[in-house]
C-alpha cells in the first residue's frame, strides 16, 4: 500500500527504513506544513518495502512517502 501526502508539506521525520516491521496505527514519519506537525501512520500490519523521502524534503501533494506490503 502506498502512503502519500495529503498536500504540500516538509519532511520533518523518518521513523522507520526499509525491512521494518509496522503495526496498524503506528507512525511511520512525521510531515509539517503550515507550522503544523502531521503524523503519518502506517493503515495495515506488514513490511516497510520502500520509504521514497528523507528528513527535509519537500513533497508535493500526492507524493509517495513510503510503500508498506502487507503481512500474509
Amino acid at each position: 500500500m502506498e502512503l502519500t501526502a495529503d498536500m504540500a508539506s516538509s519532511v520533518q521525520e523518518v521513523l522507520v527504513v526499509i525491512g521494518d516491521t509496522v503495526t496498524s496505527g503506528q507512525q511511520i514519519m512525521i510531515l509539517e506544513s503550515m507550522k503544523m506537525e502531521i503524523p503519518i501512520v502506517a493503515p495495515l500490519n506488514g513490511v516497510v518495502s520502500s520509504v521514497n523521502v528523507i528528513n527535509g524534503q519537500y513533497v508535493e501533494a500526492g507524493a509517495v512517502l513510503a510503500v508498506i506490503e502487507q503481512n500474509s
